[in-house]
């Protein structure tokens, strides 16, 4: 039901936006010491949001591909940074902003989600 309101599907797209830069962070660091390991971020929600299709072949058997989804391979990218003399390109600071800026995206989608679930239960009389 709350997957047709635009809000919802925004906020969950954020969610999953976040969930996986934070795994691509958390491999970032696991790799730190690991030679010639290039660190890698994705491309920020805003550009990678409004360029998702917004639908989606139907599958009509299980080993049917679905077509295009929103899939995170597509935005991943290098990170840049320095590289140190093995070549490795993490840098454990800024892999601390990454989580923070993480972090703030999932809260802001939290927030976005409740605030839509407070207008749905608005909407139908219901104040808790």
């Amino acid at each position: 039901m709350f997957d047709r309101i635009g809000t919802m599907q925004m906020a969950q797209a954020l969610t999953d936006h976040a969930v996986q830069r934070q795994k691509l962070i958390a491999q970032n660091v696991a790799n730190a010491d690991t030679p010639d390991f290039k660190a890698r971020d994705l491309s920020d929600f805003a550009s990678t949001y409004r360029s998702q299709v917004s639908a989606e072949m139907r599958a009509t058997r299980p080993g049917h591909l679905t077509g295009i989804s929103w899939g995170g391979a597509q935005r991943i990218q290098d990170a840049g940074g320095e590289p140190a003399p093995n070549g490795n390109t993490v840098s454990l600071e800024e892999e601390i902003f990454r989580t923070a800026s993480a972090r703030r995206e999932f809260e802001l989608s939290l927030a976005v989600t409740r605030s839509a679930m407070t207008m749905i239960r608005t909407s139908i009389g219901r104040r808790s």
